[in-house]
């Protein structure tokens, strides 16, 4: 590669909700050579974005398909249900899925949580997406219930949320094609997880790289015989014993004399 062309920069795929901002200013300042590319996607999509080399990495709502994608589970999210701000649930701190029974409960086709039996009644028809669903909340049509980032990324002024106690929850993880672990890779694991600038854990330095992580050894002092005593030398004036001290020891240890 010539000086003039730009290295291949580090793409790295994120779902919505997930906000990347704190490992991507990480990674700037430790591989300031490798740019990083955002590429935002669906969650539907984001699979097939790295199975399709489209990202080397991707933040990503689990489960994950081992068989053929690695995963390192990073946190879970609250669950909530986004309301209408006159709705009865904001009387509340806090709801049940029992507490949604008799409202209409809308159930995307992009929704993540992973539903045995969806909550309240369902609606005439399936959303396309989670923000066509927040419309219709809007529009006083149902409710929605959905992690709570999610929510936060769909603001508006006439919606709020509760946490849904018995909710599955929704879980981020890092991921990435099991035979594309590249050192770049490595280093972003190393940053998600938080290792420090000079783990090597994951990653093989070269001989030279070691050499100049490694701090300078310094010869250990050579100690004589008599180390760690202060060699005769009285250590208040550096001077050596004085006999006369020694002498007036000596003549208070005698033998006390005969009256």
């Amino acid at each position: 590669m010539t000086g003039s062309e730009d290295p291949s920069p580090f793409r790295l795929a994120y779902v919505p909700g997930v906000t990347p901002g704190k490992w991507v200013r990480i990674w700037n300042e430790r591989r300031p050579d490798v740019p990083l590319a955002l590429l935002a996607v669906s969650a539907a999509e984001a699979f097939d974005v790295l199975r399709g080399h489209g990202a080397d990495a991707g933040f990503v709502r689990l489960p994950v398909d081992g068989t053929d994608l690695s995963a390192i589970p990073l946190y879970a999210e609250t669950t909530v249900v986004v309301v209408p701000r006159d709705h009865v649930v904001t009387a509340v701190d806090e709801v049940t899925t029992e507490d949604l029974a008799d409202d209409v409960v809308l159930h995307p086709l992009d929704d993540t949580l992973d539903w045995e039996h969806p909550p309240g009644r369902p609606a005439i028809e399936r959303p396309a997406t989670t923000a066509d669903a927040v419309e219709l909340v809007a529009a006083g049509v149902g409710l929605l219930v959905v992690p709570q980032s999610i929510a936060r990324l769909h603001h508006r002024k006439d919606l709020t949320y509760r946490p849904v106690t018995d909710a599955p929850g929704s879980r981020v993880a890092l991921s990435w094609p099991q035979e594309r672990t590249t050192d770049l890779v490595e280093d972003f694991i190393g940053v998600v997880r938080g290792r420090t600038v000079n783990s090597s854990r994951g990653r093989t330095q070269p001989a030279a790289e070691q050499q100049a992580a490694r701090p300078a050894d310094k010869a250990a002092p050579r100690r004589g015989p008599a180390a760690g005593r202060t060699g005769g030398r009285n250590p208040r004036t550096g001077s050596g014993p004085s006999k006369g001290a020694k002498g007036a020891k000596g003549a208070r240890r005698g033998k006390p004399r005969g009256r």
